[in-house]
């Protein structure tokens, strides 16, 4: 009797434990999506996976492939959970054993302009190509495999059309980003024996995956790339990845112009290609290959002093910034979870200046974590409060009524970005709005 009821207990004991950890799991889940709600934090800001319940048969197969923790189980179904969190890299579709994700963008609340592109990536405006993000696709594969293929349409372009001989200088084509699709993009031109251009309003490559946070996983498919050739990655580490692409470069001798900003397109003279505009000069060129991401430029403070060097659009490595006195500025997560995560560093002094008289849509661990820090002292928190100008080693800023002049090393803006999407229109290139469709 005593093996009987051994033998049942061994049987019964990992069932009772594999239920509980699933019902923790489903209680965990259901309390990220409703702080995800009450927070106004569950519109995904790109593409995105979407459940249909009557297939979805609670396996959890995709919530097992989401490396960024975006997916849960709800009532024993999938949920999207954490949607700020989503890059719409589809690992959750392709696990999927019944069919039941589809990745659309925009939802019935927010919708998302996404430019209408030929099957060879051009858009309603001749000789003017998009690939990657901007064009809406977020998964890294496929934006290098965009780039990749655009860059074969311009090749047969130009090879079908010679260069008007008033224009014996200008490019065949000019890359905008170098990210996955502009990297990609640069690889092929260089293949083809393409006179190519890359700008980067940034200081270093890797586009929308150098701001991931530390350790995020970036890649989840081998990749096709000209000159390197296939790729075999499965699930990598931002950091890798870029080390990667830094590689590549390097090898290739990819020529890639870095803090050099597009600020406008227009028509050539004469109508046959482009003059592109920078922030460093003008480039005429046959075709533009726009590989940029959605995020556009960073929006800026338009105070005196901006233009220091101290002055930053985003952190990398709070490290970095030990011993120094910083200001953050800004609301959103990024903004809090910068002051925070410089605050935790020795010797640091952190200032948070926020233009409102509240934090309104932060997750609801941020705002935890940023009240910790302040009841400890190792940062203080300026709401309505605006920053009026930068000096070498001070900032100065209004809260209310009051001036402050606070001492300072270093100034973070996380204030969100500028879309290109009003210069792209305003060259004539036509967008559609999707509300939760492919």
């Amino acid at each position: 009797m005593d093996y009987v009821a051994l033998y049942l207990a061994v049987l019964v004991l990992p069932l009772a434990w594999y239920i509980w950890q699933q019902r923790r799991k489903a209680s965990a889940h259901a309390q990220a999506f409703q702080e995800a709600e009450a927070a106004g934090l569950n519109e995904p800001p790109s593409l995105h996976p979407v459940i249909d319940p009557a297939r979805c048969i609670g396996s959890g197969s995709c919530t097992k492939a989401c490396p960024e923790d975006a997916l849960g189980m709800v009532g024993g179904k999938a949920v999207l959970v954490n949607a700020s969190a989503c890059i719409g890299h589809g690992a959750c579709q392709a696990a999927c054993p019944f069919d039941a994700i589809s990745l659309v963008f925009g939802t019935e609340k927010r919708g998302m302009e996404i430019p209408p592109l030929s099957p060879q990536f051009e858009s309603s405006v001749p000789g003017l190509y998009i690939a990657g993000e901007l064009g809406g696709m977020g998964l890294i594969r496929k934006a290098a495999e965009q780039g990749r293929q655009a860059m074969d349409a311009i090749k047969a372009r130009c090879a079908a059309a010679p260069a008007a001989s008033g224009s014996p200088d200008a490019l065949d084509v000019l890359i905008v980003g170098c990210g996955p699709a502009g990297i990609s993009a640069g690889l092929a031109a260089k293949a083809h024996g393409l006179r190519y251009r890359i700008v980067e309003q940034e200081d270093a490559l890797g586009g929308t995956v150098y701001h991931y946070p530390r350790n995020k996983i970036a890649m989840t498919a081998p990749v096709e790339l000209a000159i390197v050739g296939k790729v075999r990655f499965g699930e990598v580490q931002k950091e890798k990845l870029l080390a990667f692409w830094q590689d590549v470069v390097a090898k290739t001798q990819l020529q890639i112009q870095f803090s050099e900003r597009m600020d406008d397109i227009s028509p050539a003279d004469g109508g046959e290609g482009f003059v592109v505009k920078t922030s460093t000069g003008s480039h005429a060129t046959r075709t533009v290959l726009l590989a940029m991401g959605r995020r556009g430029s960073p929006r800026k403070l338009d105070v005196p002093g901006e233009e220091s060097a101290k002055v930053v659009y985003r952190l990398i490595d709070a490290e970095q910034y030990r011993g120094q006195a910083v200001l953050v500025v800004g609301g959103g997560d990024s903004a809090l979870e910068a002051a925070i995560s410089i605050s935790e560093q020795p010797g640091t002094d952190v200032t948070l200046s926020y233009r409102s008289a509240a934090f309104s849509r932060v997750k609801g661990k941020n705002r935890d974590r940023l009240a910790q820090q302040q009841a400890a002292g190792r940062l203080r928190v300026l709401l309505n409060s605006k920053v009026t100008s930068i000096d070498a080693d001070q900032v100065h800023l209004v809260e209310g009524d009051n001036r402050l002049s606070l001492p300072n090393q270093a100034v973070i803006v996380c204030a969100g970005g500028l879309p290109p999407t009003p210069l792209l229109q305003r060259i004539g290139i036509r967008f559609e709005t999707k509300h939760g469709t492919q």
